[in-house]
């Protein structure tokens, strides 16, 4: 019996992130949405070509972990950097959602986002970030040559 992938191949490697600011738990909550096979290859590639098969009760979450913390990271406006707390993933047919919080009030101005996830794997990876403080959105694009900017 010939076995086929689930996961279907695409041509344009893009992450979408939402940060979505919430006043009553100060908190910036984070949504970030990748191409599984993507990621896959991305931790393989920052693990000695381990190879990672991505699913929800995986044992995999360490490494997605210690990953996003190397290419997702947010600093204040003294560039104190702003770590955050994985909550986890989740997998949706041929995409890994990954939700993540950080500690944050006030305005967003003078934050720094570095977000270059995968940008070592595809020369042609885009990170888009829609983010959304009350009333006000804003979308961002990550590239390879711009992989940090304000918000």
């Amino acid at each position: 019996m010939l076995m086929t992938s689930a996961r279907s191949r695409h041509e344009y490697h893009v992450s979408v992130t939402k940060l979505n600011y919430n006043p009553a738990q100060k908190t910036l909550e984070i949504s970030l949405r990748a191409y599984t096979d993507d990621l896959e290859k991305g931790l393989s590639l920052a693990n000695g070509n381990r190879r990672f098969v991505l699913r929800n009760d995986d044992q995999n979450n360490p490494f997605v972990e210690q990953y996003l913390r190397k290419h997702f990271i947010l600093a204040d406006p003294g560039r104190k950097l702003k770590p955050f707390q994985y909550i986890g993933k989740e997998e949706e047919a041929d995409v890994t959602w990954l939700y993540l919080e950080v500690p944050f009030s006030g305005d967003p101005a003078g934050w720094v986002l570095k977000h270059d996830l995968l940008m070592e794997v595809f020369d042609d990876q885009v990170n888009m970030v829609n983010a959304k403080w009350g009333e006000d959105r804003k979308t961002y694009l990550f590239k390879k040559d711009k992989p940090v900017q304000a918000l």
